[in-house]
């Protein structure tokens, strides 16, 4: 369904100028939640107002009712990704190069799961984190979540 989700409403997200940054469904008995979380394309600085979500809950309201996927009710919800905005992609690495992220892997490595650091380098196939000094190279297949960390009091924020 998230797939199928997915694929329905990222060109009706970017027709708005917007990048689908993750889709989250959550069906419950009697109805569910269908929650976007939309940002600027890149190299565009200003951040997701409110008035953007309106625009882009509107359109994505109307190609849900014309493709009716989802059966029954549900919520729709679009925001911004927030200050702790979820990497789910290749390109999203690349373009917070640079950044504190917290990732999680899919299976431990040296009885670890767990890394906050610095997004130091991003290949064609994973990344590598500078945590505590040291170099953690994770492939993409590994991850299982990762997110940028607030940097609070540098500006960055």
């Amino acid at each position: 369904m998230r797939d199928a989700l997915r694929r329905l409403l990222e060109p009706e997200v970017s027709a708005l100028g917007f990048e689908l940054v993750e889709l989250e469904f959550h069906p419950h008995r009697g109805g569910g939640l269908l929650r976007l979380y939309i940002d600027c394309a890149e190299g565009v600085a200003e951040g997701v107002r409110v008035e953007d979500c309106e625009a882009v809950s509107r359109r994505v309201s109307a190609a849900l009712d014309a493709a009716d996927p989802i059966p029954g009710e549900y919520t729709l919800e679009v925001s911004s990704p927030g200050l702790d905005r979820p990497l789910t992609a290749p390109a999203h690495f690349r373009r917070f190069a640079g950044s504190r992220v917290r990732v999680e892997s899919l299976l431990p490595r040296a009885g670890r799961r767990r890394w906050t650091g610095r997004l130091a380098a991003v290949g064609e196939t994973g990344v590598t984190l500078e945590v505590d000094g040291q170099a953690v190279e994770l492939g993409f297949a590994e991850i299982k979540t990762a997110r940028l960390v607030p940097e609070y009091g540098t500006g960055r924020e």
